[in-house]
């Protein structure tokens, strides 16, 4: 799948077609991140953005955080129009690719994503959507 940034300064392409799993993201972090009620998530192998653009000019910024599970998680995003572009943990043989930079993404895709942390949610889950309280057992 082809991915970019808001500006497209940032590009690049998923190593798949299609992402092994959705997570629609109901936590608070996911909101705050997102600025929206919930956060897209697309899980892929493990791929890596170029941190330096062709030109030669660092576009890419990375914030790091503590899960709630005491793990350090890396957020890259653009470092000209802000756009979270993927999270990932080192040692992890995936990534988590932000659903909204993704080109491809479908109404049908969007259909069979998991929400997770749905305790938290504040708009309904769609009835039927496989829906967990908190992180899947997975």
């Amino acid at each position: 799948m082809e991915g970019r940034c808001q500006c497209g300064a940032i590009r690049f392409t998923t190593p798949l077609p299609a992402p092994y799993k959705i997570y629609a993201c109901h936590c608070t972090e996911c909101r705050h991140q997102s600025s929206s009620y919930c956060g897209i998530t697309t899980v892929f192998p493990w791929f890596e953005i170029p941190v330096v653009h062709p030109d030669g000019t660092a576009r890419i910024g990375t914030y790091t955080r503590r899960t709630s599970k005491g793990r350090e998680l890396e957020c890259l995003f653009c470092l000209s129009c802000g756009s979270r572009l993927m999270h990932r943990t080192h040692g992890d043989e995936t990534v988590s690719v932000k659903g909204g930079c993704l080109e491809a993404l479908t109404r049908e895709m969007m259909s069979k994503a998991a929400h997770i942390w749905c305790k938290e949610a504040v708009m309904e889950v769609p009835p039927g959507a496989e829906c967990w309280q908190e992180d899947p057992e997975d």
